[in-house]
């Protein structure tokens, strides 16, 4: 639940917003034409994006390239309110504060992350505080003030991303990315996210993706994940030293006794005759 939301625009755009959340609540975001800087200023949460999944805590930033994202606010041991500040960078403000600096985000580069951290702490914490002020004292905002914010931002961005130019940087931001279906479910395989959200993250509804899915792969998502999932398992049953439950677990099975049972039910031997017939099969000469 929102429990407060306050915002500053610009250009008739919001550009700023602080937003107060009592856990849980689930926050999901597309951003086809604007990348994010989000300050947690208290909470911690996984972000999940089409490609990665990023652990962000208390007083740590990241940026959100353009794309679609969502994130899952837990009650946790020491607080359940999260308090985020999120600040919009939006293609065509940025195209018109810097006129011809900006490039035309043509270059494609799909290594790139969706989610960065930005690890200059000290900076971006005198940064938020500096913007707490201007929501504590809303008759100091004008739009020439917003504008130097924006570039202040930036600034502090490409100090921290080691980019070589503010023409990089802004690239790197809007670049679109290209992730198809099938990238997108091989980057999540071992993580704990559903079908519904792998489908939320490919901008599909349930429906599309469940469609697209059996296209691409010839199977179902709920027997084409757990399929994989169990190849996997026995990989580590027969290469590791994790015990059971840690490969469970390791391969998204909360109940140990759930993974044995489809793990039988898939390879006609239970986890633990299939690690002790590796145990006893002699080594190759």
């Amino acid at each position: 639940m929102i429990t407060s939301h306050k915002k500053i625009d610009l250009w008739g755009k919001t550009l700023i917003e602080t937003i107060i959340i009592k856990a849980p609540y689930r926050l999901s975001v597309n951003f086809p034409q604007q990348a994010c800087f989000i300050y947690y200023k208290k909470g911690k949460t996984l972000i999940n994006s089409p490609a990665e999944q990023v652990l962000v805590g208390s007083d740590e930033s990241v940026i959100l390239n353009c794309g679609t994202y969502f994130t899952n606010l837990l009650e946790y041991s020491d607080n359940d309110f999260y308090e985020i500040l999120v600040f919009h960078l939006h293609a065509d403000m940025l195209k018109k504060l810097y006129r011809q600096e900006v490039p035309a985000f043509l270059k494609k580069d799909n290594e790139r992350p969706y989610i960065q951290k930005i690890v200059s702490k000290d900076i971006i914490r005198k940064f938020i505080e500096n913007l707490e002020f201007y929501f504590e004292n809303p008759a100091f905002i004008n739009d020439d003030l917003l504008e130097l914010k924006v570039k202040e931002l930036i600034l502090i961005l490409l100090q921290s991303k080691n980019s070589t130019s503010i023409k990089d940087l802004l690239r790197d931001l809007f670049t679109p990315h290209e992730l198809n279906i099938r990238d997108t479910v091989q980057r999540h395989l071992y993580s704990t996210i559903t079908v519904k959200d792998l489908a939320e993250l490919a901008n599909m509804t349930l429906a599309t993706f469940n469609r697209k899915f059996i296209e691409v792969f010839q199977d179902t998502p709920a027997n084409y994940i757990k399929t994989k999932r169990l190849e996997r398992a026995k990989e580590l049953l027969l290469v590791s030293t994790l015990s059971i439950s840690e490969i469970a677990f390791e391969t998204c099975f909360n109940d140990v006794s759930h993974f044995s049972r489809s793990f039988k039910q898939q390879f006609k031997v239970t986890p633990a005759s299939c690690r002790e017939r590796k145990a006893n099969t002699p080594p190759a000469e």
